[in-house]
């Protein structure tokens, strides 16, 4: 993602579409004139399985460092995706909050810096994050672009930190010795996506919608090419964009089984909205950019049946770690990549309460770091990449977001 581990059966047709005046259709019944050939229904899945040896933030409860000890989250708080970070942020509080009530003498600070999501706006906030010298390790950024465009200045820095979110494999690539990525790169999401697609979706062919933000691009790029000859059509949007019928009408006219949109939810949601308002009945698929709350308020009843994939765990199927979350976060239910900020949080966490109470020496922990986390096992090669990422499939149904199973 950005910005942004997670999801997959007996497939089986749903009444009705998504919009009310769209028409129906079965998983093989015969297309409408706007394309596709009906949604298939993949039930929910309402548990998960856990590491039983996960490190957690409270750690032994005799962690002791110097007070002005910070972390930070550096990421989007506000901007057009802003749920995407406001979700990673309150995993981070909460992995404070509990450690922090464990270890009366280690009340580890925590800092926030807003980006808004902006690659153009991030250098600054992230210059300052570096210039203080009590922080000694960072959760974020969210977004791929913001990533690429300030890798540089943490590495100068000898900043470790580490991002939940971005998932673009190409920043893996650029030499950085800080840079940690908490979950699966593009190139296992869009495989992952293209299999789930042609297997589980029974989608034989796709229409491929990418925007212009190095997320979108990257991942469908490696979407694409994972599909192979599915691939009905390819086209681009642009950031902001709010008339898509231009592309809509490509897609009407050649009359897929499935979409696949390479973005975030600020431009996916109207999108969807949109293609669902010109009678399309098939399959419409989004990565974890388009996988938040804030899809299904700005889509509408055009959100009903959207599937998304996304390296991210089901957290709130989780009830300690998502009970915690409720409270710092005023009810809500843990979000896309809440809990692999509650993890990123947690490695640094252990770091500190292990007497790595530098930036040297927090990021030689965080380089040689080998443990299960709540989500997955927490482990890196010499690029930053995890060694087993995973990847989920989710849907909407009845106005929530819930997963599906692992599909990679």
């Amino acid at each position: 993602m950005t910005t942004l581990a997670a999801g997959a059966a007996i497939a089986m047709a749903l009444a009705s579409c998504a919009n009310p005046g769209a028409g129906s259709g079965g998983a093989s019944g015969g297309s409408s004139d706007a394309g596709g050939s009906g949604r298939v229904n993949l039930p929910a899945i309402s548990s998960i399985d856990t590491p039983k040896d996960a490190v957690l933030p409270k750690g032994d409860g005799k962690a002791t460092c110097d007070a002005s000890t910070t972390l930070a989250y550096v990421g989007a708080q506000t901007g057009p995706n802003a749920q995407l970070g406001v979700n990673i942020y309150n995993g981070v509080q909460l992995a404070i909050n509990e450690h922090n009530a464990a270890n009366p003498n280690c009340q580890v600070q925590f800092k926030k810096f807003d980006t808004e999501g902006d690659p153009n706006k991030a250098t600054g906030p992230v210059t300052q994050a570096v210039s203080e010298n009590n922080i000694v390790g960072v959760v974020g950024l969210p977004f791929s672009g913001e990533s690429k465009a300030t890798g540089n200045i943490f590495e100068q820095k000898g900043l470790v930190h580490i991002t939940p979110a971005a998932t673009n494999p190409t920043l893996t690539t650029n030499g950085w010795k800080t840079f940690f990525r908490g979950l699966g790169n593009d190139a296992v999401q869009g495989p992952a996506a293209a299999e789930f697609l042609k297997t589980k979706l029974e989608a034989k062919k796709v229409y491929v919608v990418q925007d212009d933000s190095d997320y979108g691009i990257g991942l469908g790029e490696s979407t694409s090419k994972a599909l192979g000859d599915a691939v009905a059509g390819t086209d681009k949007v642009t950031t902001g964009q709010k008339d898509f019928s231009a592309v809509i009408s490509k897609i009407v006219n050649a009359k897929p089984d499935a979409v696949f949109y390479s973005g975030y939810y600020a431009e996916g949601a109207p999108f969807q909205q949109q293609l669902a308002g010109k009678g399309y009945t098939g399959v419409f698929l989004g990565p974890d950019g388009l996988k938040d709350d804030q899809f299904i308020k700005q889509a509408g009843d055009a959100s009903d049946g959207a599937y998304f994939t996304c390296p991210c765990i089901p957290g709130e199927l989780i009830s300690s770690f998502s009970d915690g979350y409720k409270k710092v976060s005023n009810g809500a239910e843990p979000g896309t990549y809440s809990i692999e900020g509650y993890d990123a949080a947690t490695v640094l966490l252990a770091g500190i309460d292990g007497g790595k109470n530098t930036r040297p020496a927090l990021l030689d922990w965080v380089k040689t770091y080998d443990k299960d986390g709540l989500s997955k096992h927490y482990q890196w090669d010499d690029k930053g990449e995890l060694a087993k990422p995973d990847v989920y499939g989710y849907k909407v149904e009845g106005g929530k977001i819930v997963p599906v199973g692992k599909i990679g």
